[in-house]
């Protein structure tokens, strides 16, 4: 283990790429090691799998809105590759039409991150935002909404996209036919 770490401070000495290294004090340059191949690591991170492996917990946040008899909606917020927060529906629960997923989403992480912005924030939803939760993302300006099934009837994009911060990035379809599944399997059963 000490030969791979030796080797590591060794090749951070030598890099002509990384002038800033040079008279660093061992520890220091050993923790600049370890926070550069962490990085790595992440930004190599294929993109799609980290996109549904947070959908998946998104999914499972909709798992315990069915078990709750709520629209099966479920909402979790990661920053710098971390879950900070997660919500699902509570409509019904606390007798509340605003208790949508990402609304508990989005008050969980403004209180885990001490201010009521989320800028650096993504939001994984397995349903399209409506328009009222499309505009609080505006309000908490989140960087980054991905979403699994489109809402053809009541999601945010049948009316206008400007609902949305103009910073905001936007991608659906993640994990969509097992989440659009889970809503209109829902739905049939309520119309029985």
């Amino acid at each position: 283990m000490f030969q791979c770490i030796e080797r590591k401070v060794n090749e951070l000495k030598t890099d002509v790429k990384n002038p800033s290294t040079e008279g660093m004090p061992i520890c220091r340059l050993l923790i600049f090691a370890v926070r550069r191949s962490a990085f790595k690591t992440v930004t190599r991170m294929d993109h799609l799998k980290s996109d549904e492996q947070y959908m998946r917990e998104a999914y499972r946040e909709a798992l315990l809105a069915l078990g709750r008899d709520e629209v099966p909606v479920g909402a979790v917020i990661v920053s710098r590759g971390k879950i900070i927060a997660r919500g699902h529906n509570l409509t019904e629960t606390l007798n509340d039409a605003t208790a949508h997923a990402e609304m508990q989403a989005f008050t969980s992480a403004s209180n885990h991150t001490g201010g009521k912005y989320l800028n650096e924030c993504t939001l994984y939803v397995t349903l399209e935002p409506c328009p009222m939760c499309a505009a609080a993302s505006m309000w908490v300006q989140l960087g980054e909404i991905v979403y699994g099934a489109s809402d053809p009837k009541r999601g945010y994009s049948t009316l206008n996209a400007s609902l949305l911060h103009p910073k905001t990035k936007v991608r659906g379809g993640i994990m969509a036919e097992e989440c659009g599944k889970l809503l209109s399997d829902f739905f049939k059963r309520k119309r029985l």
